[in-house]
């Protein structure tokens, strides 16, 4: 009885480390998923796309932009063409502030420890709240999401364009940095 109740508390932390590191680690490089994270497309006119990347929290804002232009060079390629223009380029941040409370009783009456500001990193306290001692800290985290029109095209392109992108360029260079879903 013991031996299965270790068995139990043993499995009950694997799953939590688990959920932990799940949490911990950036969005992949994958088709968007129930929440949206992950990369989408949609065909706007013939050689009109509009091509998006939303990452977590845990997503920087490199990667998001890299993931980005790597789906674009991706389209262009199954689509027959060799390079694309950016249209437009549009960055979205989302910061919230998660709070975490441990001990027991209802988070009441905490206070704020003087560092850091009320609402962002370093916010944390202690009271006695429901009979119970809670303790709690508060921290910043910002998701970024990039969306591109991209124009296709055959043949080189313009090397004066800026916005102008070789696809098998881009797939080559970002290649190495691409972590897509563990399998």
């Amino acid at each position: 009885m013991k031996l299965s109740r270790k068995l139990g508390q043993v499995s009950a932390i694997a799953v939590a480390a688990a959920v932990l590191a799940a949490c911990a680690s950036s969005t992949p490089y994958q088709p968007a998923d129930k929440s949206g994270r992950g990369f989408s497309e949609q065909r706007i006119e013939g050689n009109r796309y509009r091509v998006t990347f939303e990452g977590n929290s845990s997503t920087d804002l490199e990667t998001v932009g890299n993931y980005l232009l790597y789906r674009a060079a991706e389209v262009t390629v199954q689509r027959g063409f060799d390079h694309f223009v950016v249209a437009d380029r549009v960055l979205d941040e989302r910061t919230f502030t998660r709070y975490t409370y441990t001990g027991f009783g209802s988070p009441v009456g905490f206070y704020h420890n003087g560092f850091g500001r009320f609402g962002g990193p370093g916010f944390g306290g202690a009271g006695f709240a429901g009979g119970g001692f809670v303790d709690g800290y508060a921290r910043e985290r910002t998701s970024y999401k990039a969306i591109a029109d991209i124009l296709m095209f055959a043949g080189d392109k313009d090397a004066r364009d800026a916005a102008a992108y070789d696809a098998r360029d881009v797939l080559n260079n970002l290649r190495p940095s691409i972590r897509r879903p563990a399998q």
